[in-house]
């Protein structure tokens, strides 16, 4: 079992207060946070949903990564992004994952297989009660 712990300390009303988000786990950084950066423009803050979009496109990558390295086609690039859509008021509505993958000896068929099963289940994927798309490439 492994634990990951990140802290958040905020300061005034929702709508014209902020916070700092700390990863004290790895301790790489404290980022700030706030209501317009969540509903409107970053402005160099950050949101819950960028952290999500963050730990879900790393999680992606990492389990096609294994998937792929099971079925003898160890990737030798994969670059996946992802997008999560927030409403105001509605709250998280979707991850759209797209991803570049070079994967040498690799069918396009097969690897749209293993890319979608890697979306299913990757750990966030299954934490996530939001639809979640895919649009893969196979590159080179």
């Amino acid at each position: 079992m492994t634990d990951r712990k990140a802290t958040t300390v905020w300061s005034g009303p929702l709508l014209t207060g902020s916070g700092t988000v700390s990863l004290e786990s790895s301790g790489i950084g404290h980022y700030d946070v706030s209501w317009p950066a969540r509903s409107e423009e970053p402005n160099g803050k950050t949101s819950p949903e960028e952290l999500i979009a963050a730990a879900h496109s790393a999680c992606y990558c990492m389990a096609l990564s294994s998937a792929l390295a099971k079925n003898g086609t160890p990737p030798q690039r994969l670059e996946a992004g992802a997008v999560v859509t927030f409403v105001p008021g509605t709250g998280i509505t979707r991850s759209a994952l797209t991803l570049v993958a070079n994967v040498p000896g690799l069918d396009d068929a097969r690897f749209q297989e293993l890319a979608a099963d890697a979306k299913a289940n990757c750990p966030v994927s299954q934490a996530l009660s939001v639809e979640i798309t895919l649009d893969a490439t196979l590159a080179g």
